[in-house]
């Protein structure tokens, strides 16, 4: 296993500090967001803590990305110069963030552009970024839990579980993508609370939301809700529409290619003549949010904490439930928590720890440990004293 330059200070006991850098770009392929989390202390026992997080554009690979994910036909050498100046466009951004600051790994999501258990596809090249910054990097993070028998998402709900646990309440938190997905979090009575851990995917989210705002705005997402909120509500058509999302979460299985927005397109073709572009965002934002709450009123949560693009939403969130606030106020930015979370996972890797729980990714045994490595050198824990 891999040591970090914390490590190789520290006295060969656990490290005090690490600097990791997370990197998350979503189905939704609206940005890459880099976040610096240094985190205290080794394991599950790690306390983490948000430094600084930066956005940037996709540019001219977003229509290149949403080609391949949306299976469109390209040559091998297409594909590996993409994932090449995907990682180069990663370094960028991690260099701009760390600004010639230390930093010992760096965690990588990889771009979503296939995803149908037992397979996934999270297109990088780990190589190249750990050449072009001088820092070790970890991605692929799904791969070793869809090889043993699980979903391989959600894959976030054990750096949920770090971040977010309090001693006195059970708490969800919501993340708002492309896809809706959630941890659920029981009251935090040490370590051995992790057994009742659960994540799940609920229902296509920000795809429906933004395919709404493109065919009938013009625009790529309705900013704050505010064409839902002046538009009028059609309650029929929002429940045929959360009828529509509500069997995605039915049963149990990670979302992935071909649920962006299941049934929503003949639903939006069905409505456009009868309805205004207002009307058929307020719908749909009622159906997102009504599904949405349909499925975490299965859980006896005090609180729901929320983070991601549509928690900018401030339309969906009055459909979601009174008890709604965003991951802010907790000590992580909701616009970082996915890219603080890889950071997160990333160090639990380097420590050795299963990041994926039969409880959330249904792996039928504990998940073995995740991670595809590039070293910027030679693996310090290859080295002879």
């Amino acid at each position: 296993m891999p040591r970090s330059d914390a490590q190789a200070r520290d006295d060969g006991h656990s490290p005090r500090l690490r600097r990791v850098v997370g990197c998350m770009t979503g189905t939704s392929l609206d940005g890459i967001d880099c976040a610096l989390v240094e985190t205290e202390g080794r394991g599950l026992a790690m306390k983490p803590r948000f430094v600084r997080g930066t956005s940037g554009s996709l540019g001219e690979l977003a229509p290149r990305l949403r080609a391949l994910a949306e299976q469109h036909p390209m040559t091998a050498g297409d594909i590996a110069t993409l994932a090449r100046e995907f990682a180069l466009l990663h370094a960028r951004e991690v260099n701009a963030l760390l600004d010639g600051e230390a930093c010992d790994l760096i965690a990588v999501h990889g771009q979503t552009v296939f995803h149908q258990p037992p397979v996934s596809w999270q297109l990088f090249n780990p190589a190249v970024l750990a050449h072009a910054t001088g820092i070790d990097v970890v991605c692929d993070l799904r791969a070793a839990d869809l090889a043993a028998g699980g979903q391989g998402a959600p894959i976030t709900p054990l750096a949920d579980w770090i971040w977010f646990r309090s001693p006195i309440e059970r708490r969800v938190i919501l993340n708002l993508g492309g896809f809706a997905n959630a941890t659920i979090l029981p009251r935090d009575e040490g370590p051995e609370s992790i057994a009742d851990l659960r994540g799940m995917d609920i229902c296509a989210c920000n795809h429906v939301l933004d395919g709404v705002a493109r065919a009938v705005l013009g625009k790529p997402y309705d900013a704050d809700g505010a064409a839902a909120a002046a538009g009028r509500v059609d309650p029929a058509a929002r429940e045929e529409l959360i009828a529509i999302l509500s069997r995605q979460s039915s049963g149990g299985r990670s979302l992935g290619t071909g649920d962006e927005a299941v049934g929503a397109g003949g639903w939006l073709e069905r409505l456009r003549g009868r309805m205004s572009g207002g009307d058929l965002c307020a719908t749909a934002c009622a159906a997102v949010g009504g599904a949405i709450r349909a499925a975490l009123g299965r859980h006896d949560a005090v609180r729901v904490l929320v983070a991601g693009g549509g928690a900018m939403n401030n339309t969906l969130l009055s459909h979601i439930g009174s008890n709604v606030e965003r991951t802010d106020g907790n000590g992580l930015p909701g616009a970082f928590r996915e890219a603080a979370e890889m950071a997160v996972l990333g160090a639990l890797c380097q420590d050795g720890v299963p990041i994926t729980l039969p409880g959330v990714t249904h792996v039928p045994a504990a998940a073995p440990l995740s991670g595809v490595w590039a070293f910027a050198g030679v693996d310090r824990s290859l080295r002879r004293p």
